[in-house]
């Protein structure tokens, strides 16, 4: 990972984000204790402070998120430092976390569970923290993202070695959410998982806004990176469904995704008229429907910003540079199709079909009384209609600048005033250039232009398999039987002693291997050796990992002189698994928000019904009633069912409560 102390502008964002998330935190916390006391008294004079106190806690947490979100509208740290005359693109922050320590949860479990000497396993644990740590900080590029994708893959062989489905390991990990500040505190594994990939996706967004935008190959790159930034994101809206943190809710996944498939688009653009737009008659059409698409995505993305329940938690910043940009590309459409009227007269030597044919694919209907053939010969129909889609450009181009101008966060981006200005003067200077005549006899509306686009954008799925891992605690053996789902007895030695040369039992199996057919009467069954038992060493030297033959070798290499074996039997575990996911563990006391009081479940009575468990975050119009809360707080009800099923490692199941 990179220097945590480094002073670049990257690290320093990242930097006042921890210290808001600690904010945030203390003012959650001050309004729990006040809203808790609140409920408690009936003394008026005592409710008369409280709301007072309230007010000014619900303020300060307005301040702060406010704070927040202009570390996310802060875009132009992430842009290329090369001098670019480009609306910014839109990155996405990492997850803060706290530090985590394994040490004394998995040497427990290693003695416990696997029955070795934990001693042994602490540089691999140290390997372990070290990679998490180095995960905090990694470098923007493709370095950082392998280093990301090689701990979640980590995590996938820790999770199967050290959680059991039937238990918490104590392990507490604590992720800040990336938009609103409010800390999440699980022992559940998944939690860590699903913010891994967030921050994968997120370092993806900021390689992308990263790329050179005015050579060929960096567009190409930027396209790349927010296609799989959308891929991961999609991958872990479908994969961690019950996510307790509302920057991995479904319904904002599903924002984000879709905002970095129109910035891929928005590059996609830029690549095509890279080297400059000619100003010839088909490609200005292909070019105004390329751009209408760009608009129109940026259309949908800003809708979905404004929808329940993601309206409430996006920066409001994103949601307005959303509009701006689909009004902005839109006025593009106009002017180019108004190019197109203005300066192209139909020639004797132009082709009338194809050009006819052109102009007809740009409009789902023209205006009523004009045909686009006529248009094409009829120099004053020419002009009218080009002259109403100029006024349309200059619209657009206006509302543009009026939204940017009321939002005080991008009104301070000077790339983004430039470019719409710019755009602004160059509509109006051709307005002008046209004939001056009397444009109250004209009554034609400009019609809707058709989107259209020969480069498709789509989800990039993450290449998980690209990046080669090792499993850190490869010695404790194959994974397929030494798991943490898996229980065995203590290892036990038996002292072996061929007879005639022969073992008095057979091998099958890969690694480990199996005792198979073994004789009652032989010495290594009176020794205490069991049909089915695994072989983990012969004479003192590790053989988990060998196969039929290797250990044979072993066996016969020793030729008629005693030996030692060690071997383990597997254990029925017949007990009730709890299901888990990225929510909550059902029936499990200590899976906990920093942000809401454990409740003791031993204190119900076995014969009381369960109520319902409340969303883990409820954020909803119930609290909001409760409490005239800028955050509301989460609620926390005693009791719980089990459900017996077990889960895949990336498989949720969903539960009674939702997060919405």
């Amino acid at each position: 990972g990179c220097n945590p102390l480094a002073e670049t502008g990257r690290s320093k964002l990242q930097n006042q984000r921890a210290v808001l998330n600690q904010q945030i935190l203390r003012a959650v916390r001050m309004r729990a204790g006040a809203e808790n006391l609140l409920r408690a008294t009936t003394n008026n004079k005592v409710r008369e402070q409280v709301l007072l106190e309230l007010s000014f806690v619900n303020s300060d947490l307005q301040i702060l998120k406010e704070e927040l979100e202009g570390l996310n509208i802060s875009v132009e740290v992430y842009q290329n430092a090369e001098e670019t005359f480009s609306i910014p693109l839109v990155p996405l922050g990492l997850k803060e976390t706290k530090e985590v320590d394994f040490t004394l949860p998995l040497k427990d479990f290693i003695l416990e569970h696997y029955s070795e000497d934990s001693s042994e396993y602490e540089d691999e644990i140290a390997d372990l923290m070290d990679l998490r740590q180095a995960c905090r900080t990694p470098s923007r590029d493709e370095a950082g993202i392998e280093m990301l994708i090689s701990y979640f893959l980590q995590l996938g062989y820790v999770e199967n070695r050290f959680f059991p489905p039937t238990r918490h390991m104590g392990v507490l990990f604590t992720w800040y959410d990336s938009f609103t500040g409010v800390p999440v505190c699980q022992q559940n594994l998944l939690l860590e998982k699903a913010s891994v990939l967030f921050n994968i996706g997120a370092l993806y967004t900021q390689i992308g806004t990263r790329c050179n935008r005015q050579t060929q190959a960096g567009l190409e790159k930027a396209v790349d990176a927010f296609q799989k930034a959308a891929g991961v994101l999609s991958y872990l809206k479908e994969t961690f469904t019950h996510t307790p943190s509302y920057d991995m809710s479904p319904a904002m996944l599903n924002v984000l995704v879709k905002m970095m498939l129109a910035q891929a688009r928005e590059c996609v653009f830029e690549q095509i008229g890279l080297s400059g737009i000619r100003n010839e008659f088909f490609t200005l059409v292909k070019m105004t429907q390329e751009v209408a698409k760009v608009g129109e995505v940026y259309m949908l993305v800003n809708t979905a910003m404004n929808q329940e329940p993601v309206k409430e938690n996006i920066p409001y910043s994103w949601s307005k540079l959303a509009q701006i940009k689909s009004d902005h590309y839109k006025a593009l459409a106009h002017y180019f199709i108004a190019t197109i009227l203005c300066d192209h007269e139909l020639q004797p030597s132009d082709d009338e079909d194809q050009q006819e044919k052109a102009l007809s694919q740009l409009y789902d209907c023209v205006p009523e009384g004009l045909m686009v053939l006529a248009v094409l010969k009829d120099k004053v129909q020419r002009k009218q209609l080009g002259k109403a889609h100029l006024r349309k450009a200059i619209v657009y181009h206006e509302e543009a600048l009026r939204v940017c101008g009321l939002c005080k966060k991008l009104r301070n981006i000077d790339v983004l005033q430039e470019v719409l200005t710019a755009a602004h003067k160059r509509s109006l200077l051709k307005y002008a250039q046209q004939e001056t005549e009397d444009d109250f006899l004209s009554l034609i509306q400009a019609p809707d232009i058709l989107p259209k686009t020969e480069h498709k954008i789509e989800t990039i799925a993450p290449q998980f398999s690209k990046v080669k891992v090792k499993d850190f605690f490869h010695k404790l053996g194959p994974l397929t039987v030494f798991s943490a789902k898996q229980r065995w007895t203590a290892p036990r030695t038996i002292r072996l002693n061929c007879e005639a040369g022969e073992l008095g039992f057979s091998l099958k199996g890969g690694s480990p291997v199996q005792i198979y057919c073994l004789d009652p009467v032989c010495s290594a069954a009176s020794a205490g050796l069991k049909e089915g038992d695994y072989i983990v060493s012969v004479g003192g030297k590790d053989c988990k990992w060998l196969g039929v033959n290797e250990v044979l070798e072993k066996l016969k290499s020793v030729g008629e002189q005693p030996m030692e074996l060690e071997v383990i039997s597997c254990q029925d575990t017949a007990a009730s698994l709890h299901s888990k996911s990225a929510t909550y563990s059902v029936g499990m006391q200590k899976t906990y928000s920093l942000i809401c009081l454990a409740m003791d479940e031993d204190k119900i009575h076995q014969t009381k019904k369960a109520p319902l468990k409340l969303p883990f975050l409820s954020w909803g119009t119930k609290n909001r009633q409760k409490a005239a809360s800028t955050l509301c707080l989460p609620s926390a009800v005693a009791g719980s069912s089990q459900i017996k099923k077990k889960l895949s490692p990336f498989t949720l199941f969903s539960t009674e409560s939702s997060l919405y």
